[in-house]
């Protein structure tokens, strides 16, 4: 059996969201081409597609924001973090959020990306699922990895289930135009205080909301995260204690530090590939997800690719190559093993990855090396001052209901999403995320453990359907889960919104792979492979290949609707 703490509902953009929701952790709990499309209010390109989910007319949309009390968090949220639980759980005083249910009794389809072996359709946590929500949903499950694939074929087609799950990474293509064309418009049920029917979905942030307006409707049911960044710089606290180093406070300190460290005789070196904390260090803007990296700096609209800063980080993280303090594993890219036996082993002390790890690499490591500590460094400025740290979207996953479904259903599907959403310490989480007690998991302690059963049917299924406000909570290692929500509340307070912040943008079809080639060259200038001055090339080729147009519609953008940013 394994332990499984809560996971968090919050959770990362882009590459690393995929593998934490591919993750035990997650699984615990929680196109090429392109047609014009209007993915807002009055955004537009004179028909070359494109567009923002924020505009002028959004604020009216939204639902109505009601803060759920009943179960009160032990660290609130706070500068923009998930709210924390760091106490044991009990079952006996678990609360009840959903008082009647909401379901008629209706049958729902649901397609959605599944990462693992999907269970049959009869089994005991659908069943009681289905049960308590009142609504008889039945699955779709589709493989993740090659989920794209899937979707574009059924949003193509005249098939579509009642309910697609649609992750921010899918959304490229024509895949926003079959959104606005294919699914319904929530805002009869949900807009204002209409959603006070659903208390549960009532609670869930305004800025995961806003993510959902496509084509000028509210259409998604969103997976709220908090928008602080998810990547940490893990270390080795044991080993430093031990060896006496000191958490670093500046770039150069980092490199001193790794140069002491790095034996490479011995086999142990400093780190990995460091390039996302030199983004975080450098205050380079975010670029995970779209708008990739633009904001209004002085009046003028510019992309992260042309600033000072993205340069110098990139030198910086080619330092530490050039130095020999990376692990040889890291010049292997995107196909390196997985870092975390390494790690364990003490082969290298420092990498940067996804905050959940911080709970799931302790948990695999705590009855086999029980002096294994796995720490979060704070980010510092290059210069050991504070850093500016930008924020990420703050939702990612959302759930769309086919337009073409009856007022019955789509009412059930709201039923489905108000017990999906209910907040941690609740019976309707617990349901949810675990199934059923002696069945799917045992409490000891107040940690619960998943079984068997509950490891092969408990996984990433209703959760995708819509999820409370980004939570962090685990009764196993209630010390990680405080230190994870400090974190981020200690970073949240150094992050900036960007002008673009909370908007779902499409951008036209004729700037989709603009971009494609930068990440693997800014892997190439890190391994010494290529010069910065290549770098400068592209960004030279970028803006007279569309980059320059580009940076006029997203103007036109930002002046039709504004930021959303605070």
């Amino acid at each position: 059996m394994t332990p499984n703490a809560a996971s968090p509902s919050s959770g990362p953009s882009g590459p690393s969201r995929r593998s934490f929701l591919a993750s035990t952790a997650v699984a615990a709990a929680a196109v090429a081409g392109g047609t014009p499309l209007l993915a807002a209010c009055g955004a537009s390109d004179s028909g070359s597609g494109g567009g923002s989910s924020s505009g002028k007319d959004a604020t009216k949309l939204l639902p109505s924001y009601v803060a759920n009390n009943v179960v009160a968090p032990d660290i609130p949220a706070k500068n923009g973090s998930a709210i924390g639980f760091t106490g044991k759980l009990d079952l006996a005083t678990l609360k009840t959020s959903v008082p009647t249910k909401l379901g008629k009794g209706g049958k729902v389809t649901v397609m959605s990306p599944f990462w693992g072996s999907p269970p049959k359709q009869d089994n005991a946590y659908y069943k009681a699922m289905n049960a308590l929500i009142g609504v008889d949903v039945e699955w779709q499950n589709q493989d993740g990895n090659t989920y794209d694939q899937k979707l574009g074929a059924v949003l193509a087609s005249s098939d579509v289930p009642d309910v697609v799950v649609v992750p921010n990474w899918n959304m490229g293509g024509k895949i926003p135009t079959a959104i606005i064309s294919k699914f319904a418009d929530l805002g009869p049920y949900l807009s204002g205080d209409k959603v006070k029917d659903y208390p549960n979905l009532a609670a869930i942030p305004t800025d995961a909301w806003r993510r959902c307006i496509f084509g000028g409707k509210l259409r998604g049911l969103p997976m709220p995260s908090s928008y602080v960044t998810n990547i940490v710089p893990f270390y080795r606290k044991d080993v430093f204690d031990k060896e006496g180093y000191e958490v670093p406070r500046s770039a150069d300190e980092f490199l001193s530090l790794a140069k002491e460290i790095t034996n490479a005789k011995a086999k142990r070196w400093a780190c990995m590939d460091m390039k996302w904390t030199a983004w975080q260090m450098f205050g380079v803007l975010s670029g995970s997800e779209k708008p990739l990296g633009w904001n209004l700096v002085d009046g003028k609209l510019i992309n992260r690719i042309e600033t000072d800063e993205y340069l110098e980080a990139l030198e910086w993280a080619r330092k530490l190559f050039a130095a020999g303090v990376v692990h040889p594993d890291a010049k292997l890219g995107k196909n390196a093993p997985d870092p975390g036996p390494k790690f364990a082993a003490g082969e290298f002390l420092i990498y940067a990855q996804d905050i959940s790890q911080w709970w799931s690499r302790t948990a695999e490591q705590a009855t086999q090396n029980p002096d294994y500590k796995i720490w979060g460094m704070d980010v510092y400025a290059h210069d050991g001052g504070d850093p500016q740290v930008w924020a990420e979207q703050p939702a990612g996953i959302f759930a769309f209901i086919n337009k073409k479904a009856s007022e019955s259903v789509i009412h059930d599907v709201l039923a489905v999403a108000n017990v999906t959403a209910a907040p941690y310490g609740t019976k309707e989480y617990m349901a949810t995320n675990y199934g059923v007690e002696g069945t799917h998991y045992t409490v000891k302690n107040g940690v619960p453990t998943k079984t068997t059963q509950g490891n092969n049917e408990v996984l990433n299924a209703y959760v995708m359907v819509a999820s409370p406000a980004a939570t962090i909570a685990h009764p196993d290692f209630p010390d990680v889960a405080k230190a994870q929500v400090e974190w981020q509340q200690r970073m949240g307070s150094f992050t900036r919104k960007s002008s673009f912040f909370g908007q779902m943008i499409t951008e036209p079809s004729r700037y989709t792979n603009l971009m494609n080639d930068f990440e693997t060259l800014e892997d190439d200038i890190t391994r010494g492979r290529k010069k910065i001055s290549d770098m400068q090339q592209a960004v030279s080729d970028w803006k007279s290949k569309g980059g320059d147009q580009l940076r006029d519609w997203y103007k036109k953008l930002l002046d039709d609707n504004g930021s959303s940013a605070s």
